[in-house]
């Protein structure tokens, strides 16, 4: 028997209950893992409360993120063996397998060996945050002097593509709702931040860009803000959201677009892991970044033991943290 994090219910955290589950012999394809440690996701609380994409089948499992240690195989994987640490990445669909437990059999095509620069925190908290954000260097490919748009810049992908502005020479401005994060934002490497709800975004935005406009905006949030997002774009801009967070229905602002020629298109990381010649080249940009300096995962807190994750979640959605929430077990 293995202990198991899953939900009966769909609501808060507090319908997270661990429960006792056998766990079969890997199946073909598979291999089971020790989890060591695993990175919280938005979209993960979203399915958990019922308003993701994917409706859970419940009982469900959860989570999709994290790193461990390989125990056993399944007939045909010779990638792994053994005692080997490996990254779990959220390559799968919610619920069809869940890492939130002590022990997990998951498919070995969504592992990949664990940096060894990084420990088993900072190796929960990579390949979502760097895979989602990847898209303002591999689409929008900023370059010096381009401004970048990052509305909830103090979540783990906003840090991630404020890093990436920063190798690439762009200028990446953090988009928060107040100032109370401003200056840790600033230190964390934004080169502007803008508190939406105290300053006009489109003004700043030109002022900062000398009246050109953003390259692009990187926005999770969705809603009515995506026609002031839209404002703030450069000729030719790019308009990305990959997030629902407002819970609101995204129109199209169609005049800020159409005047300047500019582009609004959605985005998941998928859209890169799905692609074989794409995801090798965003994993070795990332192992890179991770090696020389350049791209560094910001962890907010670090929760212990799989009964800790009820109150991990409470403080994820609390809107509290700056970086990642990782729970260690």
């Amino acid at each position: 028997m293995t202990r198991v994090m899953r939900f009966h219910k769909t609501g808060g955290p507090e319908v997270l209950q661990i429960d006792d589950m056998e766990l079969a012999v890997p199946a073909p394809g598979e291999v089971r893992i020790k989890v060591s440690a695993v990175g919280l996701n938005r979209a993960e609380a979203m399915y958990r409360a019922g308003k993701y994409p994917v409706q859970p089948q419940l009982p469900s499992l959860i989570g999709y993120e994290g790193v461990g240690t390989v125990l056993a195989l399944g007939e045909g994987v010779t990638d792994y063996v053994e005692g080997d640490r490996v990254c779990i990445l959220p390559m799968i669909s919610q619920g069809d397998w869940g890492i939130w437990a002590d022990e997990a059999n998951v498919p070995s095509r969504i592992l990949l060996p664990a940096p060894s620069m990084l420990d088993d925190v900072q190796a929960a908290a990579i390949w979502m945050q760097y895979m989602t954000a990847y898209a303002v260097y591999e689409v929008a490919n900023v370059g010096p002097n381009d401004a970048a748009i990052i509305p909830a810049a103090s979540s783990s992908v906003g840090l991630a593509a404020i890093q990436l502005c920063n190798w690439a020479g762009a200028v990446p401005i953090a988009a928060t709702r107040t100032s109370a994060k401003a200056q840790e934002l600033r230190e964390l490497g934004a080169a502007h931040v803008i508190a939406t709800q105290e300053e006009d975004l489109v003004a700043r935005v030109m002022e900062i860009t000398d009246g050109k406009g953003a390259r692009c905006a990187f926005d999770p949030v969705g809603g009515p803000y995506v026609d002031t997002l839209a404002q703030a774009l450069a000729p030719r801009g790019i308009l990305f959201v990959y997030g629902g967070l407002s819970g609101e229905p995204t129109p199209y602002p169609h005049w800020p677009m159409a005047f300047k020629g500019c582009s609004m298109r959605g985005w998941v990381a998928s859209e890169i892991w799905n692609h074989p010649h794409r995801f090798k080249a965003a994993q070795e940009k990332i192992l890179a970044g991770l090696a020389n300096g350049r791209l560094s995962p910001v962890i907010a807190r670090t929760f212990d033991g799989l009964e800790s994750l009820p109150e991990a979640n409470a403080f994820l959605e609390s809107n509290q943290q700056v970086g990642k929430v990782v729970v260690r077990f």
